[in-house]
Protein backbone atom coordinates (compact mmCIF):
# COMPACT_ATOMS: atom_id res chain seq x y z
CA UNK A 1 0.00 0.00 0.00
CA UNK A 2 1.45 3.37 -1.02
CA UNK A 3 1.68 6.32 1.35
CA UNK A 4 -1.28 8.34 0.04
CA UNK A 5 -3.50 5.30 0.47
CA UNK A 6 -2.07 4.49 3.90
CA UNK A 7 -3.14 7.87 5.29
CA UNK A 8 -6.75 6.79 4.71
CA UNK A 9 -6.70 3.01 5.07
CA UNK A 10 -3.47 2.11 6.92
CA UNK A 11 -4.18 -0.52 9.61
CA UNK A 12 -7.81 0.68 9.73
CA UNK A 13 -10.98 -1.44 9.93
CA UNK A 14 -14.66 -0.64 9.77
CA UNK A 15 -16.36 -0.70 13.14
CA UNK A 16 -17.25 -4.39 13.74
CA UNK A 17 -20.46 -3.66 15.67
CA UNK A 18 -22.07 -1.15 13.28
CA UNK A 19 -20.01 -1.13 10.08
CA UNK A 20 -19.19 2.57 10.60
CA UNK A 21 -16.63 3.64 7.99
CA UNK A 22 -15.11 6.30 10.27
CA UNK A 23 -13.70 5.16 13.62
CA UNK A 24 -16.22 5.97 16.36
CA UNK A 25 -15.31 8.12 19.36
CA UNK A 26 -15.39 5.66 22.24
CA UNK A 27 -16.06 8.19 24.98
CA UNK A 28 -15.76 5.79 27.87
CA UNK A 29 -13.36 5.29 30.75
CA UNK A 30 -14.08 1.63 31.49
CA UNK A 31 -15.36 -1.58 29.87
CA UNK A 32 -17.62 -4.43 31.00
CA UNK A 33 -15.96 -7.77 31.78
CA UNK A 34 -17.64 -11.19 31.75
CA UNK A 35 -15.40 -12.37 34.55
CA UNK A 36 -12.31 -10.85 36.20
CA UNK A 37 -9.76 -10.47 33.39
CA UNK A 38 -12.18 -11.80 30.76
CA UNK A 39 -12.86 -8.83 28.48
CA UNK A 40 -12.87 -7.84 24.80
CA UNK A 41 -9.36 -6.38 24.75
CA UNK A 42 -10.09 -3.22 26.71
CA UNK A 43 -10.44 -2.74 30.44
CA UNK A 44 -9.60 0.89 31.28
CA UNK A 45 -9.05 3.79 28.89
CA UNK A 46 -5.69 4.87 30.31
CA UNK A 47 -4.41 1.44 29.28
CA UNK A 48 -6.25 1.29 25.98
CA UNK A 49 -9.19 2.83 24.12
CA UNK A 50 -10.51 1.69 20.71
CA UNK A 51 -10.30 5.17 19.18
CA UNK A 52 -6.75 5.66 20.45
CA UNK A 53 -5.81 2.16 19.29
CA UNK A 54 -7.05 2.95 15.77
CA UNK A 55 -4.88 6.08 15.77
CA UNK A 56 -1.85 4.21 17.12
CA UNK A 57 -2.25 1.61 14.37
CA UNK A 58 -2.44 4.39 11.79
CA UNK A 59 0.69 6.07 13.18
CA UNK A 60 2.60 2.79 12.85
CA UNK A 61 1.38 2.36 9.28
CA UNK A 62 2.35 5.79 7.92
CA UNK A 63 5.84 5.61 9.48
CA UNK A 64 6.45 2.03 8.28
CA UNK A 65 6.66 0.91 11.90
CA UNK A 66 5.03 -1.89 13.85
CA UNK A 67 3.92 -0.13 17.02
CA UNK A 68 2.44 3.31 17.61
CA UNK A 69 1.81 5.09 20.90
CA UNK A 70 -0.24 8.27 21.34
CA UNK A 71 0.32 10.68 24.25
CA UNK A 72 -1.27 13.81 25.68
CA UNK A 73 1.40 16.03 24.07
CA UNK A 74 4.68 15.88 22.20
CA UNK A 75 6.53 16.59 25.44
CA UNK A 76 4.73 13.67 27.10
CA UNK A 77 6.05 11.46 24.30
CA UNK A 78 9.59 12.81 24.83
CA UNK A 79 9.19 12.26 28.57
CA UNK A 80 8.42 8.59 27.94
CA UNK A 81 11.55 8.14 25.80
CA UNK A 82 13.86 9.64 28.44
CA UNK A 83 12.23 7.43 31.08
CA UNK A 84 13.86 4.49 29.31
CA UNK A 85 17.11 5.74 30.86
CA UNK A 86 18.63 5.54 34.34
CA UNK A 87 20.60 8.00 36.51
CA UNK A 88 24.14 8.24 35.16
CA UNK A 89 23.10 7.65 31.56
CA UNK A 90 24.07 10.19 28.90
CA UNK A 91 22.25 11.55 25.85
CA UNK A 92 23.73 13.21 22.78
CA UNK A 93 21.35 15.74 21.25
CA UNK A 94 21.53 18.33 18.52
CA UNK A 95 22.32 21.84 19.74
CA UNK A 96 19.51 23.37 17.68
CA UNK A 97 16.19 21.98 18.81
CA UNK A 98 12.76 22.91 20.07
CA UNK A 99 12.94 24.95 23.27
CA UNK A 100 10.51 22.66 25.08
CA UNK A 101 12.74 19.66 24.38
CA UNK A 102 15.76 21.55 25.71
CA UNK A 103 13.75 22.54 28.78
CA UNK A 104 12.58 19.04 29.68
CA UNK A 105 16.09 17.67 29.13
CA UNK A 106 17.86 20.29 31.25
CA UNK A 107 15.27 21.38 33.82
CA UNK A 108 13.57 18.06 34.50
CA UNK A 109 15.84 15.14 33.71
CA UNK A 110 19.27 16.57 34.49
CA UNK A 111 18.34 16.74 38.17
CA UNK A 112 17.72 12.98 38.10
CA UNK A 113 21.30 12.36 37.03
CA UNK A 114 20.94 12.12 33.25
CA UNK A 115 23.59 14.07 31.35
CA UNK A 116 22.92 15.77 28.01
CA UNK A 117 25.43 16.86 25.38
CA UNK A 118 24.13 19.44 22.87
CA UNK A 119 26.27 19.40 19.75
CA UNK A 120 26.17 20.32 16.07
CA UNK A 121 25.35 17.26 13.98
CA UNK A 122 25.90 18.69 10.50
CA UNK A 123 28.94 16.43 10.44
CA UNK A 124 27.75 13.17 12.06
CA UNK A 125 31.31 12.03 12.83
CA UNK A 126 31.40 14.72 15.56
CA UNK A 127 28.96 12.57 17.54
CA UNK A 128 31.56 9.87 18.20
CA UNK A 129 33.68 12.27 20.24
CA UNK A 130 30.96 12.35 22.89
CA UNK A 131 30.20 8.63 23.09
CA UNK A 132 31.33 6.79 26.21
CA UNK A 133 30.21 3.80 28.26
CA UNK A 134 27.38 5.85 29.80
CA UNK A 135 25.90 6.98 26.46
CA UNK A 136 22.54 5.35 25.80
CA UNK A 137 20.59 7.61 23.42
CA UNK A 138 21.10 9.94 20.47
CA UNK A 139 18.30 12.50 20.01
CA UNK A 140 17.98 14.01 16.53
CA UNK A 141 15.67 16.72 15.23
CA UNK A 142 15.69 17.22 11.45
CA UNK A 143 14.87 19.67 10.04
CA UNK A 144 15.78 21.46 13.24
CA UNK A 145 13.61 24.04 14.95
CA UNK A 146 14.02 26.88 14.07
CA UNK A 147 17.32 26.99 12.10
CA UNK A 148 16.25 24.37 9.55
CA UNK A 149 19.48 22.39 9.82
CA UNK A 150 19.42 18.94 8.23
CA UNK A 151 20.98 15.92 9.93
CA UNK A 152 21.90 12.77 8.01
CA UNK A 153 19.71 10.17 9.75
CA UNK A 154 21.26 7.19 7.96
CA UNK A 155 24.80 8.27 8.91
CA UNK A 156 23.81 8.84 12.55
CA UNK A 157 22.02 5.48 12.66
CA UNK A 158 25.22 3.69 11.64
CA UNK A 159 27.04 5.36 14.53
CA UNK A 160 24.21 4.44 16.91
CA UNK A 161 24.16 0.80 15.84
CA UNK A 162 27.96 0.49 16.01
CA UNK A 163 27.83 1.68 19.61
CA UNK A 164 24.60 -0.12 20.63
CA UNK A 165 22.73 3.15 21.19
CA UNK A 166 19.08 4.04 20.71
CA UNK A 167 18.46 6.62 17.98
CA UNK A 168 15.34 8.75 18.38
CA UNK A 169 14.26 11.20 15.67
CA UNK A 170 11.83 14.08 16.11
CA UNK A 171 10.04 13.96 12.74
CA UNK A 172 7.55 16.74 13.49
CA UNK A 173 8.76 19.26 10.86
CA UNK A 174 9.16 16.75 8.05
CA UNK A 175 6.15 14.51 8.72
CA UNK A 176 6.11 10.93 7.41
CA UNK A 177 4.98 12.30 4.04
CA UNK A 178 8.43 13.84 3.54
CA UNK A 179 10.71 11.61 5.63
CA UNK A 180 10.52 8.16 7.24
CA UNK A 181 13.35 7.79 9.78
CA UNK A 182 12.69 4.13 10.65
CA UNK A 183 13.57 3.25 7.07
CA UNK A 184 16.84 5.16 7.53
CA UNK A 185 17.82 3.22 10.66
CA UNK A 186 16.17 5.11 13.53
CA UNK A 187 14.76 3.17 16.48
CA UNK A 188 12.13 5.66 17.68
CA UNK A 189 10.20 8.35 15.86
CA UNK A 190 8.61 11.16 17.86
CA UNK A 191 5.94 13.54 16.62
CA UNK A 192 4.22 16.50 18.11
CA UNK A 193 0.98 15.36 16.50
CA UNK A 194 -0.41 18.77 17.43
CA UNK A 195 1.32 20.04 14.31
CA UNK A 196 1.08 18.56 10.81
CA UNK A 197 -0.50 15.22 11.75
CA UNK A 198 -3.51 16.90 13.33
CA UNK A 199 -3.11 19.75 10.89
CA UNK A 200 -5.93 22.03 12.05
CA UNK A 201 -4.64 23.63 15.29
CA UNK A 202 -7.46 22.08 17.31
CA UNK A 203 -5.73 19.37 19.33
CA UNK A 204 -2.59 18.82 21.46
CA UNK A 205 -1.01 15.37 21.17
CA UNK A 206 2.28 13.48 20.90
CA UNK A 207 3.23 10.19 19.27
CA UNK A 208 5.96 7.57 19.16
CA UNK A 209 6.49 4.89 16.52
CA UNK A 210 8.91 1.94 16.73
CA UNK A 211 9.59 -1.36 14.99
CA UNK A 212 11.16 -3.39 17.80
CA UNK A 213 8.72 -5.25 20.08
CA UNK A 214 10.95 -5.20 23.15
CA UNK A 215 11.37 -1.44 22.87
CA UNK A 216 7.65 -1.02 22.20
CA UNK A 217 6.77 -3.04 25.31
CA UNK A 218 8.98 -0.82 27.47
CA UNK A 219 7.35 2.30 26.07
CA UNK A 220 3.83 0.87 26.44
CA UNK A 221 4.61 0.16 30.09
CA UNK A 222 5.78 3.75 30.62
CA UNK A 223 2.75 5.10 28.76
CA UNK A 224 0.35 3.16 30.96
CA UNK A 225 2.25 3.59 34.23
CA UNK A 226 2.81 7.33 33.79
CA UNK A 227 -0.62 7.92 32.33
CA UNK A 228 0.11 10.82 29.96
CA UNK A 229 -2.35 9.52 27.36
CA UNK A 230 -4.65 11.36 24.99
CA UNK A 231 -8.43 11.14 25.07
CA UNK A 232 -10.70 9.54 22.45
CA UNK A 233 -11.92 12.85 21.01
CA UNK A 234 -8.34 14.04 20.44
CA UNK A 235 -7.48 10.65 18.94
CA UNK A 236 -10.40 11.00 16.53
CA UNK A 237 -9.30 14.49 15.49
CA UNK A 238 -5.73 13.44 14.70
CA UNK A 239 -6.93 10.29 12.93
CA UNK A 240 -9.14 12.52 10.79
CA UNK A 241 -6.29 14.96 10.22
CA UNK A 242 -3.96 12.23 8.96
CA UNK A 243 -6.45 11.37 6.22
CA UNK A 244 -5.56 14.62 4.44
CA UNK A 245 -1.88 14.76 5.46
CA UNK A 246 -0.56 13.99 1.99
CA UNK A 247 -2.58 16.67 0.19
CA UNK A 248 -1.95 19.28 2.88
CA UNK A 249 1.81 18.78 3.08
CA UNK A 250 2.10 18.88 -0.69
CA UNK A 251 0.53 22.37 -0.64
CA UNK A 252 2.63 23.41 2.37
CA UNK A 253 5.71 22.51 0.31
CA UNK A 254 4.53 24.38 -2.79
CA UNK A 255 3.73 27.53 -0.81
CA UNK A 256 6.88 27.20 1.28
CA UNK A 257 9.06 27.14 -1.81
CA UNK A 258 7.42 30.28 -3.19
CA UNK A 259 7.71 32.14 0.13
CA UNK A 260 11.35 31.10 0.57
CA UNK A 261 12.32 32.44 -2.86
CA UNK A 262 10.35 35.64 -2.31
CA UNK A 263 12.15 36.30 0.98
CA UNK A 264 15.56 35.42 -0.48
CA UNK A 265 15.11 38.12 -3.12
CA UNK A 266 13.71 40.80 -0.82
CA UNK A 267 16.06 43.73 -0.07
CA UNK A 268 14.96 44.00 3.58
CA UNK A 269 15.57 40.34 4.37
CA UNK A 270 18.94 39.10 5.62
CA UNK A 271 19.32 35.33 5.81
CA UNK A 272 16.66 32.80 4.82
CA UNK A 273 16.79 29.30 6.30
CA UNK A 274 15.10 26.68 4.10
CA UNK A 275 16.67 23.35 3.07
CA UNK A 276 15.41 23.60 -0.50
CA UNK A 277 18.06 26.15 -1.43
CA UNK A 278 21.11 24.67 -3.15
CA UNK A 279 23.17 27.01 -0.97
CA UNK A 280 21.88 25.32 2.20
CA UNK A 281 24.86 23.52 3.78
CA UNK A 282 22.94 20.23 4.00
CA UNK A 283 20.86 20.55 0.85
CA UNK A 284 22.18 17.30 -0.63
CA UNK A 285 21.29 15.38 2.54
CA UNK A 286 17.80 16.91 2.48
CA UNK A 287 17.41 15.79 -1.15
CA UNK A 288 18.54 12.29 -0.22
CA UNK A 289 16.32 11.68 2.80
CA UNK A 290 13.31 13.94 2.17
CA UNK A 291 10.63 13.83 -0.49
CA UNK A 292 10.38 17.65 -0.56
CA UNK A 293 11.52 20.53 1.63
CA UNK A 294 8.48 21.41 3.71
CA UNK A 295 6.64 24.56 4.68
CA UNK A 296 8.78 25.74 7.59
CA UNK A 297 11.03 28.76 6.97
CA UNK A 298 13.05 31.05 9.21
CA UNK A 299 14.55 34.39 8.22
CA UNK A 300 16.31 37.42 9.64
CA UNK A 301 15.97 41.06 8.71
CA UNK A 302 18.72 43.16 7.18
CA UNK A 303 20.37 45.00 10.03
CA UNK A 304 19.47 42.22 12.45
CA UNK A 305 17.31 44.45 14.68
CA UNK A 306 14.91 43.05 17.26
CA UNK A 307 12.52 45.96 16.79
CA UNK A 308 12.24 45.21 13.05
CA UNK A 309 11.32 41.59 13.70
CA UNK A 310 8.69 42.63 16.24
CA UNK A 311 7.21 45.18 13.83
CA UNK A 312 6.93 42.57 11.09
CA UNK A 313 5.15 39.93 13.17
CA UNK A 314 2.85 42.53 14.73
CA UNK A 315 1.73 43.76 11.30
CA UNK A 316 1.21 40.53 9.42
CA UNK A 317 -2.50 39.96 8.71
CA UNK A 318 -2.77 36.48 7.21
CA UNK A 319 0.23 35.03 9.05
CA UNK A 320 -1.15 34.88 12.60
CA UNK A 321 1.36 35.59 15.37
CA UNK A 322 1.00 32.47 17.51
CA UNK A 323 2.79 29.51 19.03
CA UNK A 324 2.80 26.18 17.18
CA UNK A 325 2.98 25.27 13.49
CA UNK A 326 1.74 22.81 10.90
CA UNK A 327 -1.89 23.90 10.71
CA UNK A 328 -3.72 24.76 7.51
CA UNK A 329 -3.39 28.44 8.45
CA UNK A 330 -0.11 30.33 8.17
CA UNK A 331 1.55 31.29 11.45
CA UNK A 332 4.46 33.53 12.34
CA UNK A 333 6.58 33.41 15.46
CA UNK A 334 9.50 35.08 17.16
CA UNK A 335 11.50 32.13 18.54
CA UNK A 336 13.74 34.16 20.88
CA UNK A 337 10.75 35.37 22.89
CA UNK A 338 8.27 32.56 22.21
CA UNK A 339 9.09 28.92 21.40
CA UNK A 340 12.77 29.12 22.42
CA UNK A 341 12.64 31.60 25.30
CA UNK A 342 13.59 28.80 27.73
CA UNK A 343 17.02 28.48 26.07
CA UNK A 344 19.63 30.90 27.50
CA UNK A 345 20.28 33.80 25.12
CA UNK A 346 24.01 33.03 24.82
CA UNK A 347 23.14 29.48 23.71
CA UNK A 348 20.58 30.76 21.20
CA UNK A 349 23.00 33.28 19.68
CA UNK A 350 25.78 30.68 19.48
CA UNK A 351 23.53 28.48 17.37
CA UNK A 352 22.39 31.29 15.08
CA UNK A 353 19.05 31.98 16.76
CA UNK A 354 19.44 35.77 16.82
CA UNK A 355 16.89 38.23 18.17
CA UNK A 356 15.75 39.27 14.69
CA UNK A 357 14.90 35.70 13.61
CA UNK A 358 11.31 35.11 12.51
CA UNK A 359 9.89 31.61 11.99
CA UNK A 360 7.09 31.01 9.50
CA UNK A 361 4.77 28.05 9.27
CA UNK A 362 3.52 28.49 5.72
CA UNK A 363 -0.07 27.34 5.41
CA UNK A 364 -2.20 26.27 2.47
CA UNK A 365 -3.80 29.62 1.62
CA UNK A 366 -3.47 31.25 -1.79
CA UNK A 367 0.22 31.97 -2.32
CA UNK A 368 -0.40 35.45 -3.76
CA UNK A 369 -2.12 36.50 -0.55
CA UNK A 370 0.73 35.13 1.59
CA UNK A 371 3.41 36.94 -0.38
CA UNK A 372 1.40 40.18 -0.39
CA UNK A 373 1.04 39.93 3.39
CA UNK A 374 4.78 39.47 3.90
CA UNK A 375 5.63 42.24 1.46
CA UNK A 376 3.27 44.66 3.20
CA UNK A 377 4.81 43.97 6.63
CA UNK A 378 8.39 44.18 5.32
CA UNK A 379 7.70 47.62 3.85
CA UNK A 380 7.19 48.93 7.37
CA UNK A 381 10.82 48.48 8.42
Amino acid sequence: MKFNTKTIHGNQHHDPSTGAVMTPIYQTSTYAQKSPGDHKGFEYSRTGNPTRSALENMLASIENGQYGLAFGSGLAAIDAVIKLLNPGDEVISTNDLYGGTFRIFTKIFEKYGIKFHFIGMGNPSEIEKYINTNTKLIWVETPTNPMMNIIDIEAVSKIAKKNNLILAVDNTFATPYLQQPLDLGADIIMHSATKYLGGHSDVVMGALVVKDKELADKLYFIQNASGAVCGPMDSFLVLRGIKTLHVRVQRHCENGKAVAHFLANHPKVGKVYWPGFESHPNHEIAKKQMRDFGGMISFTTNGDKLEDAIKIVENLKIFTLAESLGGVESLSGHPASMTHASIPREERIKNGLVDSLIRLSVGIEDIDDLIADLDSALKLI
